[in-house]
Order: structure tokens, then sequence, then C-alpha cells
């Protein structure tokens, strides 16, 4: 493999896609058209927004360095083929990237901060950075902490959007919809807060089924993951548990739309996100090989890539239709 397609590899570059395109959704869909009603100026300009984005991207980006600098040994077990550190870049390079990433990024943060004016706002980033490297060097290899850990962080990556934006600030509450301009709209705060609930759920249950794919490289280093602790059949219970803790509040959400032009948005909640869960909740157990973890970690990704398609439909209701 040649070192710049390694290199890209190593980053993960599809999941910083990811990551990006989301931030960019929920930036375009939600927070951007703010600007047309809000009494609060929108802080997230187009600038800001990128600057914002592009230091969320670095710091994960050094996270997954980090992640792959401390597994190189359990990797030679799970997938010996895909090992990049020591056979393509060395360890120095990787730990000279890691720590590039992670200062680029939160100067980026410290400068939003100071043009936002509240320079308490980078305390997300450098817990961040700090979780990244503690989950990479113990907190992965503990009962359930490595699983909640990589959910927070994801879930904080939709979150810091509205952590700094203070337009979205008078619309932290409860309500659904709100009222501007003689229009009922969707709660914009409402709307981020359920996709970090998602995210948060969702990438749960897909670190789970992860470490029941790589279940034989761990026990020999020595993790102690929730399939080793309590075995594989358990965890499929538990990663079942919270799809149900998943499903319900969409379902919940999908029937509180369903009034007016907002019924097209319910309806694609349930036939996107709900049943498309219902469905991977009774593949999971059918079988118990690292193959078939494997393809359900993809299927999970793949409905999440839904749930963020869906702020595009939010997006033509709220201010199109």
């Amino acid at each position: 493999m040649k070192p710049v397609a390694a290199f890209f590899q190593l980053i993960r570059w599809r999941n910083l896609v990811i990551v990006l395109l989301t931030q960019w959704f929920i930036w375009q869909c939600v927070i951007r058209p703010m600007a047309a009603w809000s009494t609060v100026p929108v802080f997230l300009t187009t600038a800001h927004f990128l600057l914002l984005s592009l230091s969320t991207v670095l710091i994960a980006a050094a996270g997954y360095i980090i992640n792959d600098y401390f597994d190189v040994r359990i990797d030679l077990i799970n997938r010996p083929q895909k090992v990049i550190i020591e056979k393509v870049i060395s360890r120095r390079a990787a730990i000279l990237w890691h720590s590039l990433f992670n200062v680029v990024g939160f100067l980026l943060a410290l400068y939003l901060a100071r043009q936002l004016g509240n320079y308490f706002v980078v305390i997300i980033q450098l817990a961040c950075t700090i979780l990244l490297w503690f989950y990479s060097t113990a907190f992965k290899r503990q009962f359930v902490t490595g699983n909640v850990v990589v959910a927070l962080l994801t879930g904080l990556t939709v979150m810091i959007l509205a952590v700094y934006e203070p337009a979205l600030y008078p619309h932290v509450n409860f309500r659904y919809f709100l009222e501007e301009q003689g229009r009922v709209l969707v709660n914009p705060f409402g709307v981020i807060a359920v996709y970090t609930y998602f995210a948060f759920m969702l990438t749960w249950m897909r670190e789970i089924v992860k470490d029941m794919e790589d279940f034989k490289g761990d026990a020999e280093d020595g993790c102690v993951t929730m399939p080793i602790r309590i075995g594989l059949q358990r965890s499929v219970f538990f990663v079942i548990g919270f799809g149900i803790l998943a499903i319900a509040p969409l379902s919940m959400a999908a029937v509180k739309l369903f009034s007016g032009s907002w019924s097209i948005l319910g309806v694609y909640i349930l036939v996107a996100l709900v049943l498309p869960l219902i469905a991977w909740l009774l593949y999971l157990p059918r079988k118990a090989t690292a193959k078939h973890y494997g393809d359900a970690s993809r299927w999970l990704k793949m409905i999440m890539l839904a749930g963020i398609a869906s702020l595009l439909l939010y997006f033509w209701l709220q201010y199109y239709l």
C-alpha cells in the first residue's frame, strides 16, 4: 500500500466525510435558515461553520491515529491485512500527526471561542481530545466504558453545533413547535437534540456489535469488552434492548408529526428508520460469526445515514412547503 493511501486509511477518511456531511446537513438544514427569523444573530456563518467542522474532523482524525497506534497487536489478530502503523507509517510519524491534528483543531476552536466571546465552549474540544487518548489507552479495554465514550463523542459531533450557536439558546426547551412570523416551525434545538440522541444510541449499539466481531483478538489482548464479560448471546440481548430505546422516541416523534404537512416527515421516520431498525434487531441474533456481526455493523451505519438524509426532508417542509 502506498504511503498516501495508507495515511488516508489510517485517519478513516470515509468516517471523517460522514462526520463532515452530518455537520453540514445540520448546519445547512437547521441552523443557517434561522437567520431569516431568529431574533438572535446566527454566529455560525459559512466561515465559522467550516472552521468548527475542520476542528472536529482534525480531532477525530487524531483519535483514529492514536487508536491504531495502541491497537497494533489486536489488529494483527483481527485484521492483519489492514495494519498500517509499523508496516507503512512509523510509530513516530503517527504520533507527530496525532499531535499536529490535535493542536490545530484546538487552536481553531480557541479562535471561534474568541469570536463568540465565550471561551468556555472550548472545553468540548479539550474533553474530546482527552477522552480519545484515554479511550485508546484504557477505556476501550474496559467493560462498557469504551462503548459509552465512543457513543458520547459521536453525539458531541452533533451537539457541538448547538453549543457554538447562540441563536439556538432561546429554544432550549421541550416544545415541539414554535410560531415565528405567522408560521408553525419545528423547534430547531429539538431537531438537533433528537439527532444527538439517535447518534448516541446507534453508535453505542454499533460499538457493541463491533466488539462482538472482534471477540477473538480482544480476548487475546486482555480486553474486558461486553461480549467477553457477559458472552455474545447476552450482548445481543443488550443491543436489542438499546434498539428498543432508540425506536421508542423515534416512533413517538413520528406520531407527533402526523399533523398537516409534517405527516410526510413522520412517514419517512417510520419507513426509513423505525422499520429498518426493527428488521435489523430481528437479523442480529440469527448467527454468531465475525462476518455476520461485520455485516450487521455496516447495515446499522446505513440506517444512521438514512437518519442524516431525513434532514433534507425536514428542510424542505420547514421552509419551502
